[in-house]
């Protein structure tokens, strides 16, 4: 890394922890019995559960249910955080 991408990486690092944008955690799951994985801020993995929590599903139901609908060319991580705004636009519109 050159000295100025380090310096724009720190402070961008720098600005996202005053935001509070959380790090990235990847975790693994097995889906119709082969083991994937996916990656999520800490606060779409809370609602993820909140949500699965809330249609009374286990959490790897839940995403093997959004891993089955999404779209082929749409990374399951991807897929999931839609997934997660959809659920929150539905919730405020009710």
């Amino acid at each position: 890394m050159s000295r100025g991408t380090a310096a724009n990486h720190r402070a961008l690092k720098t600005t996202n922890e005053r935001v509070g944008v959380n790090a990235v955690e990847k975790r693994s799951v097995t889906i119709r019995g082969h083991r994937t994985s996916y990656s999520l801020e800490k606060p779409f993995y809370e609602d993820l559960v909140a949500i699965a929590a809330a249609r009374k599903l286990t959490l790897a139901a839940l995403v093997a249910e959004v891993d089955e609908t999404r779209p082929r060319d749409t990374n399951l991580s991807s897929a999931l955080r839609l997934h997660v705004l959809e659920w929150a636009k539905r919730e405020t519109s009710s």
